[in-house]
């Protein structure tokens, strides 16, 4: 049994992880836990806090709860720790999950991170960063793989996992009718 430590910071990548809890449940049997959405909860990963956990906006709330945030990562990372999962995926939310995968990588634990921070439109030296926190980096868009390759920091281009639901054809028709 593959043993599965994941946060998902967001919706949306509640949304990613969920195909990648199918990706992987579709081959071997899977123990996942750690933070997450619905759709995470619906693929049996156990949640050991929710996203909602998460959700902050602005720098006022986020000043408000960063005591709280950070006693949740500090217990996060215990609780990774003491659990020992065959790998930890951080899935986007960066500023939430390097920090967290420095940790659990330090730990001994292997660290993967899916969907990269994006260094090729702003702040590129987040990939000293990236270097520390992570055995391995997956990608979503093919030319980050050049970028990874040049500061040989491992990692794989895997596609978007929400890509197989967009039609190559788009139905033109259909759209038409729905939008009105």
């Amino acid at each position: 049994m593959l043993t599965l430590g994941m946060v998902a910071v967001e919706a949306s990548g509640d949304l990613l992880a969920a195909s990648v809890l199918d990706g992987i449940r579709a081959r071997r049997e899977l123990d996942a836990r750690g933070i997450g959405g619905p759709r995470m909860a619906q693929r049996q990963f156990t949640n050991w806090w929710t996203i909602d956990a998460l959700s902050v906006r602005g720098y006022v709330e986020v000043l408000r709860e960063y005591p709280r945030l950070r006693r949740m990562r500090n217990d996060l990372r215990s609780r990774m720790i003491a659990w020992r999962p065959s790998l930890f995926v951080g899935v986007d939310g960066p500023d939430f999950n390097l920090d967290l995968e420095i940790a659990l990588r330090a730990s001994g634990l292997k660290v993967a991170h899916f969907i990269s921070p994006s260094i090729w439109a702003w702040r590129r030296e987040r990939i000293t960063k990236i270097r520390q926190a992570v055995d391995h980096m997956l990608l979503v868009f093919p030319f980050e793989q050049a970028i990874y390759d040049a500061e040989k920091v491992p990692a794989t281009y895997v596609g978007h996992p929400l890509a197989d639901l967009i039609p190559l054809q788009p139905d033109v028709a259909a759209a038409r009718a729905d939008l009105g």
